[in-house]
């Protein structure tokens, strides 16, 4: 059996070698092509046998169906589940976490000329997909809380505004948004919330984003990176900075991350100390609180990982294995935003 797993892990090996001229050479010119061939890259598979529970008990992650989809990777080896469509019954999660009666919180930062363009979308497809149906309360981080547009919210679901300094820099207002995450969980959410989320602003909502993307630690496959060999991950590379990967698991997408507050209190405090760390040393980490967070994600393993239908670019275009879209890129043009 081991003979035959390190045989088909060489043969993936040798196939990505094998891709390599290819894919740099196609990126240079046919950028649309790229992303097709790399579409056709096998994913790992699932490691852990049939039936295998993921958590001890009547948990309700135990009711995913692993190997209902065999084009993915539908787990870790450190067996976190991976959620994909068709793997999990929304109305099974919906109903057991509607007994427990939860609260959610999610933060989102929408300074300058964000809040102008893509805030009101963002809230208002928000309440038609966001945990619909269950307790909510937005947290708007803004620079001009009186333009934060007036939401109509369903029952049970609340918006709060916190004034925030507008930064000279685009990237300082990425970074030390751990730092002001990490404070509103010990000034408000640890009491009233179980469960926290933290997204990027410049995205919108068009499918279900439900209960299924509750966990203790919730990563972000990046729609980028899901199907790329490993080294062509974007790691920081500077042995300099507390962000530095040479080899990781995974590539995580910072715009959406999650889990209990107590496990995103302490990824937002260890962030913001890697990024203040970095600054004393006059270091800057390449992708900025991107990369700190893959490195966290590295040294302490997410319990739960979403697949890029929970944060999609469409102009990547069609890949078979995106069967629904559920939150997705809004169009960027970044010289305008960030000035």
């Amino acid at each position: 059996m081991g003979l035959i797993y390190n045989g088909r892990k060489k043969k993936q090996f040798f196939l990505y070698i094998a891709a390599v001229p290819l894919l740099l050479l196609m990126a240079l010119y046919v950028p649309l092509s790229v992303r097709f061939i790399e579409g056709l890259i096998p994913m790992d598979k699932c490691p852990l046998p049939h039936e295998y529970p993921l958590h001890p008990g009547n948990h309700v992650d135990n009711s995913l169906d692993l190997w209902s989809r065999t084009d993915v990777q539908t787990c870790t080896y450190w067996g976190a589940p991976i959620i994909w469509d068709g793997m999990f019954d929304p109305e099974y999660y919906d109903d057991f976490y509607r007994k427990q009666n939860i609260t959610v919180a999610l933060t989102v930062f929408a300074v300058g000329r964000y809040l102008d363009l893509y805030l009101e979308k963002f809230l208002t497809s928000a309440e038609q997909h966001f945990m619909f149906g269950q307790r909510v309360i937005y947290y708007v981080f803004t620079d001009s809380p009186e333009k934060v547009p007036k939401i109509k919210m369903a029952a049970f679901r609340t918006l709060l505004t916190f004034r925030v300094e507008k930064y000279s820099r685009w990237q300082d207002v990425s970074m030390l948004r751990m730092k002001m995450i990490s404070d509103i969980i010990d000034s408000h959410v640890r009491h009233h919330a179980q469960y926290i989320f933290c997204l990027d602003v410049d995205q919108t909502f068009v499918g279900r984003f439900g209960t299924e993307a509750l966990g203790d630690m919730v990563a972000l496959l990046h729609s980028f990176y899901y199907r790329r060999p490993k080294f062509f991950y974007t790691y920081d590379q500077n042995p300099k900075s507390t962000a530095y990967i040479k080899t990781g698991d995974m590539y995580y997408h910072a715009a959406v991350f999650g889990g209990t507050w107590q496990r995103v209190k302490n990824l937002t405090q260890i962030c913001y100390d890697g990024i203040m760390q970095d600054k004393m040393n006059h270091v800057e980490a390449l992708w900025h609180d991107e990369s700190h967070l893959n490195k966290y994600f590295l040294l302490y393993k997410p319990t739960k990982l979403l697949s890029p239908e929970y944060c999609w670019a469409e102009y990547i275009g069609y890949r078979s294995d995106i069967h629904v879209h559920r939150l997705v890129w809004a169009e960027k043009n970044y010289k305008f935003v960030r000035q």
